[in-house]
């Protein structure tokens, strides 16, 4: 049997009907990179059973969106007025994170999920990272081709002894893409800094003490994972902790 990994969606309202929606890219690397069935959350909030999804999922994919954690949720409010956010979301990412790390359902975040997971954990974010000082810009132009849009960025400095650099057999550097405008600001005393980018800014993390993987990051592996060997280690360790969690749950 196939281990069974729940995507997050996002919300999209159109003049018909709202729509829950996410990117065919991360369907295609659980499916494919992962050897697992995707099974897509919809953004139901408090009308969601999560307790009871948890009990039927062998991993959690928190995805990247072009929409944005509510600064409510970190303390703030919006530095712009057309900041994209998407309320029921969060209302289902956030108690997701919760109660699987709680269940040690395996949780890997990418993008908005790795912002997701520091923000329900405690830390914050900067909006607008390109607006730091010192800070690169992280950002992408939506007007580009995909190969541009997704190409290789920058590099980031993987910590060492670290979770992520033992995935990726020892590197000490590799190189991402760079599709983001926010990033991490506090970081949640719960994590550990597992990569870092030229000018700081915190790239990936784990989450200190979970029962079962629990890693994020902040670059999009999903996008032609099958042919990138950073994104196949990334995902094929994910893959390999939701396989032992469909193993154990067939013994219960």
């Amino acid at each position: 049997m196939a281990p069974l990994i729940g995507i997050t969606s996002c919300t999209q309202h159109t003049q018909d009907f709202p729509k829950h929606r996410v990117g065919a890219e991360y369907i295609g690397a659980i499916a494919s990179a992962c050897n697992a069935l995707p099974v897509l959350i919809p953004a139901l909030g408090s009308d969601l059973d999560i307790a009871g999804l948890l009990e039927r999922l062998d991993g959690i994919l928190l995805t990247g969106s072009p929409s944005n954690v509510d600064p409510a949720r970190y303390g703030s409010v919006p530095e712009a007025a057309d900041l994209a956010l998407d309320l029921d979301r969060d209302a289902t990412t956030f108690p997701l994170i919760h109660q699987a790390l709680a269940k040690g359902v395996p949780l890997f975040g990418i993008c908005r999920g790795f912002q997701e997971l520091n923000v329900a954990l405690g830390g914050s974010l900067h909006q607008f990272v390109h607006l730091q000082a010192g800070m690169m810009d992280h950002r992408w132009h939506d007007t580009d081709p995909l190969e541009v849009q997704y190409r290789m960025a920058h590099s980031v400095a993987l910590a060492p002894g670290g979770i992520l650099q033992n995935i990726l057999g020892g590197k000490e550097t590799i190189q991402v893409n760079s599709l983001h405008w926010q990033g991490v600001k506090d970081l949640s005393p719960a994590l550990s800094v597992e990569a870092f980018a030229e000018d700081g800014l915190v790239e990936a993390v784990s989450v200190m003490g979970a029962p079962a993987f629990a890693l994020a990051v902040q670059w999009h592996p999903e996008y032609k994972a099958l042919e990138n060997p950073v994104s196949m280690a990334l995902f094929g360790a994910f893959a390999e902790a939701c396989n032992a969690r469909l193993a154990s749950r067939g013994k219960t």
